[in-house]
Formats: C-alpha cells, sequence, structure tokens
C-alpha cells in the first residue's frame, strides 16, 4: 500500500521480529508501523528505540480496542493507534498526522486515556493534600529541627545550633518521622519539601 504512493518511501518490511530487530540498529525511518503489541514489547525490550531510532515516531496498526492495552502502549512511547477495522486511508492519514508531530487513537481509547490521567491527577492531588494535613500538625520546633536536617546537619550540629542534647534530637527527629510514614529523615524531608510547607513556619 504505502510502495504505491510517491510521497512515502518504504525503507523496510519484515514479517519477523528477530530480523526486524536487527533491521531496526541499520536503518533511519520517520515512522515504524508495528501490527502486534507483543511485537512492539519485544522490539522496546532489545532495541533502544531512542538511540537507533532517534525521533522516529511508532504507530500500532491491526489492535483491538482494549483500554488496558493501549495505555500500556501509550506508556511505551507510540504516537499511533490503530484498531483492526482501520481503512488503508485511515492508515495513511493517521502516518501523515503522526510524522507532523500528532497523536492518533480511536475516539473511545482517547476517552479512557483522559479518564486515566484524571483519575491519577485525583489520587496525587488527594496524597498532596493529605501530606499537607500531616505537615501542619508538626510543631514549631519539629520544623524548625527538619530545617537543619535538609540543610544537611549532623544531630550533634544541630543539637549545638538549637542548644539541645543530642537525644532531643534524635527523638524529635524520630518523631516527625513516625507522623510522615518516612523511612529516613531525607525522606521527611521530601515529604515537607513537597507538602509547600516551609520548615521553619
Amino acid at each position: 500500500m504505502f510502495r504505491k504512493r510517491t510521497d512515502f518511501t518504504v525503507v523496510g518490511a519484515n514479517h519477523d521480529v528477530t530480523e526486524a530487530i536487527e533491521e531496526l540498529t541499520g536503518i533511519l525511518c520517520d515512522v515504524l508501523l508495528i501490527d502486534s503489541l507483543d511485537a512492539f514489547r519485544t522490539i522496546g525490550a532489545r532495541v533502544n528505540v531512542a538511540d537507533n531510532l532517534g525521533s522516529a515516531k511508532i504507530v500500532l496498526f491491526g489492535m483491538e480496542e482494549d483500554p488496558e492495552h493501549f495505555l500500556e502502549a501509550v506508556r511505551l512511547g507510540i504516537s499511533g493507534y490503530l484498531p483492526n477495522d482501520a481503512s488503508s486511508a485511515q492508515m495513511i492519514a493517521a502516518v501523515k498526522s503522526v510524522m507532523q508531530g500528532e497523536a492518533i487513537c480511536p475516539p473511545k481509547l482517547c476517552k479512557s486515556l483522559f479518564e486515566h490521567v484524571a483519575k491519577g491527577f485525583l489520587l496525587n492531588s488527594g496524597k498532596v493534600e493529605q501530606d499537607c494535613h500531616t505537615v501542619s500538625d508538626l510543631t514549631y520546633r519539629q520544623r524548625q529541627l527538619m530545617a537543619l536536617v535538609a540543610e544537611g546537619m549532623t544531630n550533634k550540629e544541630i543539637a549545638n545550633t538549637l542548644h539541645l542534647s543530642q537525644f532531643t534530637v534524635k527523638n524529635h527527629i524520630r518523631r516527625v518521622m513516625i507522623h510522615l510514614r518516612a523511612n529516613s529523615r531525607h525522606r521527611a524531608v521530601d515529604v515537607i519539601r513537597s507538602s509547600g510547607f516551609s520548615h521553619s513556619a
């Protein structure tokens, strides 16, 4: 189909995945058409697309309209996802669109992508909000201590700076870690930073 057109140049075609992988390490192409998600997984595992194909766009065709497979393909870096009932004209149009920097997929799967992104956003927003409430419960002294931890100070240095015993400093930091459910002092600092709170506020 593509060989018959003057506006495309076919640089390679292979029905064997292993042989295709060998070809891909030695040719340059703008668009790579693959008719199997399994084949795409194999190629992705054996060939570093970014290094060996440069800016080549990946278009999967002949696909089932399966949201789970579609989302996996999106995560793997595709630019186009065509169902198995796509016409020749649709495939040609899809390749042209992808070459122009667009992404192509069936409307139903586009909706599932939107829902997936929205769900992830809401989950992350909820976590950030929960972290904010947790961090807001820290005492002034605890935040003051964590500000010094964030600067890379040791317990001894913090104790000297705040005129506290090392035991008190260690105890405060341990309580902060438990309160923030952090497995290290550095993780506790990360949680406080991600919440948007100032350590010394």
